[in-house]
């Protein structure tokens, strides 16, 4: 005879709260590099603006929200049951997962420059609420810092940014060139400071009491000069910043008169164009950060040359992009002639300065070991560099010159 009841099915038993916290902690991160690399969906129906940014604030509210309930109900004691827990996580979850898709629902053809901002912010959502994921798993209910979670974690601050999106790709574009005028005026400011802030007798008094017991150093001291030769800049260093601080100056008015080019000739529709002259300007600025940490003691003189020769590449081809672009109506617009030539004389002038590191070059051991060539490799620099100029494999300074076997490099 039958048992007259049929047995129970097994309930799958839930993670204790905090527990399933981390664990959607866990799951958000999973999503962040799709989203990095992630395509446009293909759809057949035409795009409308309106409707995308309404979905978008819509979503982001959302994910608000759900950060903040979630943050309420572990708060305070008695934590939410495994199920209650089970239905917010779902919720955020889902919440996050919405975003995302309405991020994708932005097609390459609206701008790649506008698609970059919309992907940093939904990124910085996502990141947002696995931070929150992870304080409310590590930070003890009802402590003073808990309270503080939704002043300050960056959840809701990525939502408060999705209305500040610029919303279509000319708008993107002066957007990032704005941010990038901003970064190469800062790397001027610091750079002037530093010069106005060089003391060439820096240190000297520290110096020479430390080695007052050093009668070997004693000369040297008497001559004035510290010991600590690699905190302060030559005559001659002194006398190179000059044109470099000259060319970070250039770089400043080309982003600006660009950007000013693009405020005031560039068209909603020519997304293309204004991509490809968001894309070089955007390598202005680390460019110029390469060039401005270059000057810092101890100087040297070749890894100036290299960096502003990489910088001026960048200047040219962004002045030529922008010259063969709709935004210059009229490509013989003086301007971007006159910033040429402005490059090009700080370039020479810095290349006067430099020709006696290069001819030295075998016994500059202080150079850095990504501008030496080794023997073996016999490789070609990578840098985009209008010099031509004679390198040598690295070698000690006792080596006879004759003896290596000479590298020719033309950039």
């Amino acid at each position: 005879m039958a048992n007259a009841a049929a047995p129970t099915a097994a309930v799958p038993t839930l993670a204790p709260p905090l527990e399933q916290i981390r664990h959607l902690a866990e799951e958000l991160r999973l999503l962040i590099p799709a989203v990095r690399v992630g395509e446009a969906l293909e759809t057949t129906k035409e795009f409308n603006p309106e409707t995308f940014w309404r979905r978008l604030n819509e979503a982001a509210v959302n994910v608000s929200r759900e950060a903040t309930t979630l943050t309420e109900v572990f708060s305070h004691l008695p934590l939410p049951s495994p199920q209650e827990t089970q239905r917010f996580c779902e919720q955020v979850h889902a919440a996050i997962k919405a975003m995302i898709a309405v991020y994708y629902s932005l097609p390459k053809n609206q701008g790649i420059t506008l698609r970059k901002l919309v992907r940093s912010t939904t990124l910085d959502i996502v990141d947002g609420m696995a931070q929150l994921m992870d304080a409310l798993f590590m930070t003890p209910t009802q402590s003073s810092e808990n309270n503080d979670l939704i002043s300050y974690n960056s959840v809701w601050t990525a939502c408060q940014q999705v209305p500040q999106i610029p919303r279509d790709n000319k708008a993107a574009a002066l957007s990032m060139l704005t941010k990038n005028v901003d970064f190469v005026k800062d790397a001027h400011e610091e750079m002037e400071q530093a010069v106005e802030e060089c003391d060439p007798y820096c240190g000297l008094l520290n110096d020479t009491e430390d080695n007052s017991d050093n009668h070997g150093d004693e000369e040297d001291d008497g001559l004035g000069y510290p010991n600590n030769r690699d905190l302060y800049w030559s005559e001659e260093d002194q006398e190179l910043i000059i044109p470099c601080l000259a060319l970070v100056r250039a770089s400043k008015a080309c982003l600006k008169k660009i950007r000013i080019s693009v405020a005031e000739n560039g068209k909603k529709d020519q997304v293309a164009q204004l991509d490809d002259i968001v894309d070089i300007s955007d390598e202005i600025s680390p460019s110029v950060d390469d060039l401005a940490l270059s000057i810092y003691p101890p100087m040297c003189h070749l890894t100036v040359r290299i960096n502003s020769a990489k910088l001026v590449s960048v200047l040219k081809k962004a002045l030529e992009i922008t010259k063969a672009s709709h935004v210059t109506p009229q490509p013989e617009d003086s301007w971007i002639p006159l910033l040429i030539n402005a490059v090009d004389h700080c370039m020479n002038r810095i290349k006067e300065l430099t020709q006696n590191e290069l001819e030295l070059f075998p016994f500059a051991e202080k150079m850095k070991p990504s501008f030496i060539l080794e023997e073996s490799s016999q490789a070609r620099v990578p840098i985009p560099n209008p010099v031509d100029i004679d390198l040598y494999p690295c070698c000690h300074p006792e080596d006879e010159v004759s003896a290596l076997p000479k590298l020719n490099l033309h950039f």
